[in-house]
């Protein structure tokens, strides 16, 4: 789910007086053990570090989110977060410390109000939690998640073992939100020293923290078993489903008078030469008439007939193009992501696969995904039905989402 809100594009100047949200994924991940640096590995089709933006990108309480990363991750984080609307990214320093005062310090020209610094590996923050820590800051100066111990604790150190008092202790999570000039404040009069979090610098100059309920869900991946149930908890909590799609429009032989240039069919967003043109109320583009019924299926949201009637003049001559941006809409709006597309498209002539890979391009930009998640292939029908003798083209299309659930019990 690609970003399109408030936020400004990148190398604009971002509002002043908000609230911004610091992520920070400048560490080193070898605990993980992936071999992918833990904030990129994709999971469940997106990178976890895009997880965690989409919480604070899609939040109405945040203004903006920067990114601290590390140098020699500037690649990966391109790629992860190509097509999001993002403040520039920060290069973090060689602990977590120094990057979000690095973070905090190429802020100054922005002065925000409020600042919320997350770890980037704790892709399921939810939106109620940042709207508790936002609430909690209008009356503290600093605010942090905690978590009851539910384990029993134990203290192991040679041959000294002893079991330690749960009753107080506490997990303690991140968003952390402060009042953005006292957190500068203290990274520039502590800078140097080592800290774990933020709200240790509030505590070494006797501040007080507030603390408020934080979740369960909101882990921290870090070992290897936190991806498997990063994995486990992201599979319930979508619904798969699949859906078909199928169109067919008539072909008919251009005028003597239509400019060659112009004698074409538009499938799938690309021209191709024709000496015949495809029948229709829009741009007749087939294909993807038929990859609009399917993602429309799999929202149980009725056809394309329905949310664009061929009775309505607006939609004369239409760009299909806004068709399926509609229902990529539609779909986003859910919370649902596109796992997989596959398109045939079943006509005579003209020839498809010359133009096979502009199509998936085509449909890759439009939808924000990766071109092997689109399968665009062409058939016959073996000169067999009005098909078969050239009177028009059709095409079928499965579109394969994730939808989040609507109760998950976890």
């Amino acid at each position: 789910m690609n970003s399109t809100t408030k936020h400004p594009q990148n190398g604009q100047t971002p509002p002043c007086g908000g609230v911004i949200a610091l992520i920070v994924a400048g560490g080193s991940s070898e605990r993980a053990g992936a071999g992918t640096p833990k904030p990129y590995l994709e999971i469940g089709g997106k990178a976890l570090l895009a997880r965690t933006v989409e919480a604070f990108l899609s939040h109405p309480g945040i203004d903006g989110v920067r990114v601290v990363v590390r140098r020699e991750h500037h690649g990966l984080y391109r790629s992860a977060m190509a097509g999001y609307t993002l403040f520039p990214l920060v290069v973090g320093g060689n602990t977590r410390q120094e990057s979000v005062r690095r973070g905090l310090e190429s802020l100054r020209h922005v002065n925000p109000a409020r600042v919320l610094v997350h770890d980037a590996a704790r892709p399921l923050v939810s939106h109620d939690l940042i709207s508790r820590t936002l609430e909690a800051l209008e009356t503290h100066d600093a605010v942090i998640p905690v978590i009851h111990v539910s384990d029993t604790l134990r203290y192991v150190s040679g041959s000294d073992s002893h079991t330690v008092d749960r009753t107080n202790l506490y997990g303690v999570q991140t968003p952390q939100a402060f009042h953005y000039d006292t957190l500068l404040a203290a990274h520039t009069q502590l800078a140097g020293e080592s800290f774990t979090d933020d709200a240790a610098l509030f505590e070494k100059q006797q501040k007080p923290v507030h603390a408020i309920a934080g979740e369960a869900i909101n882990f921290k991946v870090t070992f290897p078993w936190d991806i498997k149930r990063l994995m486990n908890i992201l599979s319930l909590q979508s619904d798969t489903r699949t859906a078909m799609g199928y169109d067919v429009h008539a072909l008919r032989p251009h005028s003597p008078d239509t400019p060659v240039a112009q004698q074409v069919i538009k499938i799938c967003g690309v021209n191709i030469p024709h000496t015949h043109y495809l029948e229709g109320h829009s741009d007749a583009d087939v294909g993807l008439h038929a990859l609009v019924d399917a993602l429309l299926g799999t929202l149980g949201e009725g056809d394309i007939g329905s949310h664009f009637p061929p009775s309505d003049m607006r939609w004369k001559g239409a760009d299909s193009d806004r068709f399926l941006l509609h229902a990529f809409e539609l779909l986003t709006k859910r919370g649902g992501e596109i796992i997989h597309l596959d398109l045939t498209v079943i006509c005579e002539h003209p020839k498809i696969t010359p133009h096979r890979e502009a199509m998936r391009n085509h449909i890759a930009q439009m939808l924000k995904l990766a071109p092997d998640r689109i399968s665009v292939k062409a058939t016959t029908t073996e000169k067999l039905g009005f098909l078969g003798r050239g009177e028009g083209i059709a095409a079928q299309a499965v579109a394969t989402v994730k939808i989040p659930a609507k109760a998950v019990i976890l």
